[in-house]
């Protein structure tokens, strides 16, 4: 006999999560129409080295999702501790968000890179989706990775920014 298990309040599970510290990206890609999307999250996870793959999980009705969807790329803008403006603004789903940050579109690249706040970006083409719940998760085959040294990352927990405070010769490793 299978038992049926509880389901705990969203609130809750927000809360679990919250002590979960975690890296903050901006995910970026260009729609059909040429226009760059993109938003801030802070689920991405890296899934194997062979081939390099990693996740991101994306709102599910979002523009940004129907782009990579469509385009079949995207870029993972990892954002350095000086940019926490700028994950706020691709969190508010402003619509003149890229007006608003300096970025570029590499010749090659997956999506936009955001070149004054992102201390790494990965270039990934979709490999695979996986709709769950009200997110669909998106695995990327990194295909292009471009650093800037000298910069530590942002993170979120707790409801809050921090930025990572470790040694910058770390940074090299």
């Amino acid at each position: 006999m299978t038992q049926s298990l509880p389901v705990i309040p969203v609130a809750e599970f927000r809360t679990l999560m919250s002590h979960f510290p975690t890296g903050v990206a901006i995910i970026t890609t260009t729609a059909p129409d040429g226009e760059p999307r993109g938003m801030t999250v802070s689920s991405v996870c890296s899934v194997t080295l062979s081939p390099p793959t990693l996740l991101v999980c994306l709102r599910n009705g979002s523009p940004t999702l129907e782009a990579v969807l469509g385009s079949g790329t995207f870029a993972v803008n990892f954002l350095h501790g000086d940019a926490r403006p700028v994950a706020e603004l691709f969190a508010s789903g402003a619509p003149d968000r890229f007006d608003l940050v300096p970025w570029r579109q590499p010749a090659g690249a997956a999506g936009p890179h955001l070149v004054q706040d992102a201390h790494a970006v990965a270039d990934c083409r979709v490999s695979r989706t996986e709709p769950v719940g009200d997110h669909t998760v998106v695995f990327g085959e990194t295909f292009q990775v471009v650093r800037e040294p000298g910069h530590l990352p942002l993170l979120y927990g707790l409801r809050e920014y921090q930025v990572w405070q470790a040694d910058k010769s770390a940074e090299s490793r």
